[in-house]
Formats: C-alpha cells, structure tokens, sequence
C-alpha cells in the first residue's frame, strides 16, 4: 500500500531568506480499476480506502447498488521490475447474476467533466440509472442555516492529512442533526465522495438517505450525480456550483447549497429542507 504522505526537500524563502528543509506532500498516484478482470477506469487518487473507492465508483456507475452485489476485491500485480506488487489495480469481481456492463473503450462514461456527454445526456444518464429516489418521505428532512454553517468547520476538523500537506480535498456525511458519520480525504475530490459510498456500500448502508454530504471544493455534475446515485438529498460545497449540478439537483429533488461559508450561503435547488424564517 503506498503512502498517504511524502517526505521531498524543498527551498522556503521568507522575507528574502532561503533555508534547505524537508516538506510533507500529499501523495498521488495511479488506481487502475478493473471489472471481472477486465479494464474499465485509471483515477489519480490518495492510496488509501482503494476498494472502498472502486466500490464507490460502481455505485456512480449504476453496477453495484448492495454489499450483496460484490463477490469481492482484491489487488492485482502492479508492473514492476522487481515483480514486486504496486498495490494501483484493483480487480472487482460482482456476484453471481449480477449483470455486467459492456466495457470498452467507447462505453458511456457519465462519471467525468470529460465524458463528451451534454446536458440533457447527461441528465437522461442520471436519471435512467438511480436506484434510489431522492425525494423525501413522509418526514422530510429540514435543515437550519445554523447548523448548515457549522459543518464546514467540523469538516475542516476531521481533516487529519490536510492539516499536514495542505493538498488534500475532503468529503463528509452528517446528520441532519450535525453528527459527523464518516469524513475521506483524497487529492481529487470525487474520490473523497466515492470513498465515503464505497464505505458505506460496503457497511449495507445504501441508500444514504437522511444525510447531507459537504464537500470542500465546488460542486460539480460529477459529484452531485454520485450523491443521487447513492441517495443522498442534500449537497453542500464551500464553492461554486456548476449550472449542470444545478440542473441535475433540481431534476432529481436534491438539495444543493454553495458557497457555504460562514453564515453565508447560496441555496441553488432544494429550498425546501431548509428551514427558512
């Protein structure tokens, strides 16, 4: 398994002085994903929670939806020369009956900005491959503004590799009551977000229906159609969203919120779990 953190030499320069030190990096590398044997994505990531984030990945792309739905994963041999293993390909065999996607290399991925998908292609994806709806039930959920601010900082707390490198995204799952369930962290932040559901695919807790996902950058397509594809209803990001986040949020009945900091904090679709006045 390769490590989280890094140790290079690096010259700081303060008010014109130069000294020679050592400085903490993040690491990144390589995670080669790969279906019943068979190839299907590379992700840069973090080392660390590797099946957890390929779980998570098969959940974004509608194949897993249960613990049931893997057989299981293991790590494959990475090329070295020595032969020795990299611990950067994962293989994840699905159980009996589960139906296999069509890989190659000209499948639809909808999981990346760069997936040559548009608009409404993308929306259409989403919505013929959620398994779950986001609408509430009979007792829908409803959010203050105070406890919204609060969890950016909770958030920031719970970031033990960021406050040594200062290169790390974060994503986390609360409570609606502000309880923080589980925090990841990862040099791209959709990893962050498919660590935490491939966690919780693994620990039988999909749908994540009843929890809000904070994440500490923008909120994209890609990581508003993971929080619908494993049932979460409410997005929050410390940044922007993008206009297909919005569009999908809306579409699907998820809360999304941006701009999240401080007492301030932009509510883009959703408005109704938020208790207002």
């Amino acid at each position: 398994m390769g490590r989280v953190t890094e140790r290079r030499r690096v010259i700081r320069i303060r008010d014109g002085a130069a000294t020679v030190r050592p400085d903490t990096l993040v690491a990144e590398e390589p995670l080669e994903i790969r279906l019943n044997g068979k190839p299907l994505a590379i992700t840069m990531r973090t080392p660390g929670d590797d099946f957890a984030l390929a779980a998570g990945f098969l959940v974004s792309e509608g194949v897993l939806g249960s613990a049931g739905d893997l057989a299981n994963i293991v790590y494959c041999a990475g090329a070295t020369e020595d032969g020795s293993n990299t611990y950067n390909v994962v293989d994840v065999r699905l159980a009996p009956g589960v139906p296999v996607p069509d890989i190659t290399l000209e499948r639809n991925v909808y999981t990346t900005s760069s997936c040559g998908l548009c608009g409404k292609a993308s929306l259409d994806a989403v919505r013929t491959t959620a398994r779950w709806p986001v609408a509430d039930g009979p007792a829908p959920m409803r959010l203050t503004p105070g406890l919204l601010a609060e969890l950016p900082d909770r958030l920031r707390e719970a970031q033990r590799v960021f406050d040594r490198t200062g290169g790390l995204h974060a994503a986390a799952l609360f409570s609606p009551e502000g309880e923080l369930l589980d925090v990841r962290e990862d040099v791209g932040r959709h990893n962050a977000v498919d660590k935490l559901v491939g966690r919780a695919l693994q620990q039988g807790l999909l749908p994540l229906s009843g929890t809000v996902l904070v994440v500490s950058g923008r909120a994209s397509f890609e990581l508003a159609q993971k929080a619908v594809m494993a049932g979460i209803p409410v997005l929050a990001a410390v940044s922007a969203p993008s206009s297909l986040a919005v569009d999908l949020a809306a579409e699907a009945g998820m809360t999304l919120v941006g701009f999240l900091r401080g007492a301030s904090m932009n509510v883009y679709a959703g408005e109704g779990r938020i208790a207002l006045g």
